[in-house]
């Protein structure tokens, strides 16, 4: 084969992963066009009216996952089954995100931390990494701590929509989050600094905790926990 025909080959499979490249992109777009609509939808809980509409918040957000069901069936079509990690970092932010959004309804729902296998099944992916398209273990931990911090900014403004009993219960929740990534060897330096952000959401939690008590209010925050969430 001469050189021409070598770099004429050459050209044609850069090509066609560029085209493959593209399907992703456009796939991609329109996940976190409706990631974005989730996260608009949900951030209605941070309004002091949001607090009574959560059930329906919920329900709807549920509602858009099934859309982002239907786009991550398309986006699973766009490239060699075998080559998930090449094209790994096209989906990985919104992926992330996504799993917040997931981790963020069910906690919502019960106040617990969502596992992998059933965000995979809300994400309509799969856990094993063997069964192709799959949710990565670390990209299920960044969306996690993404929740943590979410989670911090609820108990503040919990506090100003006269909820003194969400905050404790967020306290209890993001320091067993905390003990429970204590226990990861965490060796990848992006997760790493995600997780040395916690830290900080643990104390802003710690703070308004705290101030709940020193108010007096913690007292009253006792006495409702065990009416309705």
């Amino acid at each position: 084969m001469s050189v021409s025909d070598m770099f004429a080959a050459l050209q044609g499979a850069l090509g066609q992963d560029q085209d493959i490249r593209e399907e992703i992109r456009k796939v991609v777009q329109a996940l976190e066009q409706t990631a974005r609509e989730i996260l608009t939808l949900l951030q209605g809980v941070h309004q002091g009216p949001g607090f009574q509409h959560i059930p329906k918040k919920c329900q709807k957000a549920r509602e858009h996952f099934s859309t982002v069901r239907t786009q991550m069936e398309s986006l699973k079509t766009k490239f060699p089954s075998d080559q998930y990690y090449r094209f790994h970092e096209h989906w990985r932010f919104v992926l992330q995100r996504l799993v917040f959004l997931a981790a963020f309804v069910v906690y919502l729902e019960s106040e617990t931390l969502v596992t992998r296998e059933a965000v995979a099944e809300i994400l309509g992916i799969e856990a094993d990494r063997e069964r192709g398209f799959h949710l990565d273990i670390e990209d299920y931990l960044s969306g996690v701590l993404t929740l943590a911090s979410e989670l911090a900014r609820l108990a503040v403004n919990s506090v100003t929509a006269g909820d003194y009993s969400r905050p404790l219960r967020i306290s209890t929740f993001i320091n067993e989050l905390d003990s429970g990534f204590r226990l990861l060897n965490l060796k990848n330096d992006s997760l790493r600094k995600r997780y040395d952000g916690l830290k900080y959401d643990v104390k802003k939690i710690e703070e308004v905790v705290y101030d709940l008590s020193i108010r007096g209010l913690n007292k009253e925050a006792t006495v409702g926990a065990g009416g309705e969430k």
